[in-house]
């Protein structure tokens, strides 16, 4: 019998077989979801998914795009923004 924090599916139930040659269940955190844009909605490219633990060993380049509002907005929604600052 797992133990209880196993048995929600919070958690991704993966097979793996072992040096001894038995298959064994292991857990792992499910991955969180994609980051999206503040302004419409969209999934941001260049921004890893990860688990916290896993991003915090990225490099800071690693972790989002290095331009203007990188990993908050999408291309779309900040050449927008550029526009806009442009024309006041």
């Amino acid at each position: 019998m797992p133990a209880n924090r196993f048995r929600s599916r919070s958690y991704k139930r993966m097979r793996k077989n072992t040096p001894g040659g038995e298959n064994v269940l292991r857990y792992k955190k499910k991955k969180p979801s994609k980051h999206v844009c503040a302004e419409c909605g969209a999934i941001l490219h260049g921004v890893p998914r990860g688990r916290p633990y896993e991003i915090g060993k990225l490099s800071k380049t690693a972790k989002r795009p290095s331009r203007p509002y990188g990993g908050y907005l999408c291309t779309k929604c900040m050449r927008k923004l550029f526009k806009q600052e442009a024309r006041k």
